[in-house]
């Protein structure tokens, strides 16, 4: 246990560093093509600032899960099944998607290509292996007299579409939380290390290392983007951010007792998941367009009570990590 959270601490801190050394590039590169966000009326910034930022976050990771390959042996290398490999499905799904976010955020695609690229990258993940095979009645983990296995439904020919839906919400959960410095980076860092955390006490190096490394990569980019921000992360970022979680979210509780795994996902990532379900459900309430931007999600909200941007932000983190910590309870119990 000792040698695999050392291993992890490793991750962590080659993707921060590399993650902080990267991102006065992608600076420069978004100033010199104008991926810049301007001042919007529902912003806290006061000055346009360069977009991009998520560019580095996934050259951190990405460099530092691959370097350190030879650390994860066999679970980076060896397929699962016939012919697949999640690991490889991860890496190349969020590839895809980091392409089409810094895209958008030079051209600001039209909602529909973002959406394309969302589905197409958790097709990719799923059809390599990283996919929701099936769901578990969440009563069950109230019931004292154990699990049984009766109560699991696999999904069949539907593990494919209800994982890309998955992995789409999760990122655009993140793309509405990004809408104050640091905020998408913070809560990431937090979830990503409880995730790191549930993989060693299974002793799942690769998805341990990659967690480490995504939660590594968002500490160096905070660096630049915490409050007051001098770069932004972008789409390229937050759905970039989100697209791993997800994706993580289905390796890492794979070996996690079944009526655990319908709850850790949500506890880890409750704040931006409530949040965006909060915010939808509403506009379509007051029919309202569901996709527009406005000035109701949890930051917003505590920025009009009076907070002040660092205070809003640290009291999401306080939230998320209330979450996270109840995930670790519960999967150290369940475990026992």
């Amino acid at each position: 246990m000792n040698a695999l959270l050392l291993k992890l601490g490793v991750a962590a801190t080659l993707a921060g560093i590399i993650t902080l050394l990267t991102v006065p590039l992608v600076k420069a590169l978004a100033l010199r093509f104008g991926a810049i966000r301007e001042v919007r009326h529902r912003d806290v910034h006061e000055r346009p600032i360069p977009l991009w930022g998520g560019a580095a976050m996934f050259v951190g990771w990405l460099v530092t899960i691959l370097a350190l390959r030879p650390l994860a042996g066999q679970e980076f290398t060896v397929a699962v099944g016939k012919g697949e490999h999640p690991i490889l499905g991860v890496v190349l799904g969020s590839a895809l998607v980091a392409v089409a976010g810094m895209i958008d955020d030079r051209k600001d695609l039209a909602p529909r290509w973002q959406t394309l690229a969302l589905l197409l990258g958790g097709l990719i993940a799923a059809l390599l292996g990283a996919r929701i095979d099936g769901v578990t009645n969440p009563l069950r983990l109230f019931d004292t007299d154990g699990y049984d296995a009766r109560d699991w439904t696999p999904l069949g020919i539907w593990s494919v579409p209800v994982t890309m839906l998955w992995i789409f919400v999760a990122a655009k959960t993140f793309d509405f939380l990004d809408g104050l410095d640091g905020l998408a980076a913070g809560v990431c860092a937090i979830a990503a290390s409880t995730m790191a955390l549930i993989a060693a006490t299974r002793g799942e190096v690769a998805v341990g290392l990659m967690a480490a490394a995504l939660a590594g990569a968002c500490i160096g980019f905070l660096r630049y983007n915490y409050n007051p921000a001098s770069i932004f992360m972008g789409t390229i970022g937050s759905q970039f951010l989100g697209f791993v979680l997800a994706s993580l979210a289905i390796l890492g509780t794979v070996k996690v007792p079944a009526t655990l795994a319908v709850f850790v996902p949500l506890l880890v990532m409750g704040v931006p998941v409530l949040d965006a379900f909060y915010v939808v459900a509403r506009r379509i309430a007051r029919g309202a367009n569901p996709t527009a931007a406005d000035r109701t999600h949890i930051h917003h909200r505590l920025r009009d009570r009076g907070l002040s941007v660092k205070q809003a932000v640290w009291v999401i983190y306080g939230l998320t990590l209330g979450g996270c910590l109840v995930a670790l309870v519960l999967v150290w119990n369940g475990l026992r």
